[in-house]
């Protein structure tokens, strides 16, 4: 019998060798994370992120996770919801990640209603039925067992919360895919090598965007975690994709 293996952006690697190599990827990259996500997207990550904020239709008072909330984007936008009365968790599994998002938001007088949680996605240490809304950004390709990871979701979601998934997708327009590809198999690597030093891990995360699951397979993905009125929306010709589900 073989042992199992999971896709560490094209190769195939044992389980937790993925888990110790996306640990080091992101300890890597996170002093320049977002100046890269700058660079990478043109800035279009900024307006991605606000409309999958958008789509969560979160209130003044509520409660969201930040699942992988790295440098604190979404939960600076989250924070903006809910105000003081609300709490915004900002989780991560990459110690370093959680690091630079508290620095950021700290210097951004993002105080009072934040908290941190240094977290697994797959085993997300919350009570169930904790939070109103539940997000990830680009976050969900580099979890190990992507389905572990929404049912542990799924089970800290509030019944009649949602949950919100931004992520790179399938482009969907045939005569975008030949530029994008150029795109991100040369000038993001190239990107990755002149200002954040690291070729490689950028690479990385090149690959991971086409191992990910499309937004129909993923769709599926979250209505076998337990999830109902499964929607999505493809962003820039599907270059990404915002997926929102609701625990009823």
């Amino acid at each position: 019998m073989q042992n199992q293996t999971t896709d560490f952006g094209f190769e195939r690697v044992a389980p937790g060798d993925k888990a110790r190599r996306v640990a080091g990827v992101f300890s890597s990259v996170a002093s320049r994370y977002d100046l890269m996500n700058d660079l990478m997207s043109c800035g279009m990550h900024h307006l991605w992120k606000r409309f999958a904020v958008h789509v969560s239709g979160v209130r003044k008072g509520q409660s969201v996770l930040d699942v992988a909330g790295g440098t604190g984007d979404m939960t600076a936008l989250f924070h903006k919801r809910v105000h003081a009365e609300g709490l915004v968790v900002l989780s991560d599994i990459n110690r370093d990640m959680l690091d630079a998002g508290r620095d950021k938001l700290c210097n951004q007088g993002v105080v009072c209603g934040v908290d941190y949680a240094q977290a697994n996605a797959e085993k997300l240490p919350f009570q169930e039925n904790s939070f109103d809304c539940v997000s990830i950004a680009f976050g969900l390709r580099n979890v190990t067992d992507k389905a572990a990871a929404l049912r542990s979701m799924h089970a800290t979601l509030k019944y009649g919360g949602v949950l919100v998934i931004l992520e790179f997708s399938k482009v969907v327009l045939p005569l975008l895919q030949r530029l994008y590809d150029t795109w991100s198999f040369r000038l993001i690597p190239w990107l990755g090598r002149v200002v954040a030093n690291d070729e490689a891990s950028y690479r990385y995360l090149v690959e991971s965007i086409r191992m990910h699951p499309d937004q129909e397979t993923l769709k599926h993905m979250l209505e076998e975690a337990g999830f109902a009125r499964v929607e999505y929306y493809n962003l820039s010709g599907g270059i990404v994709a915002v997926h929102k589900a609701c625990k009823v």
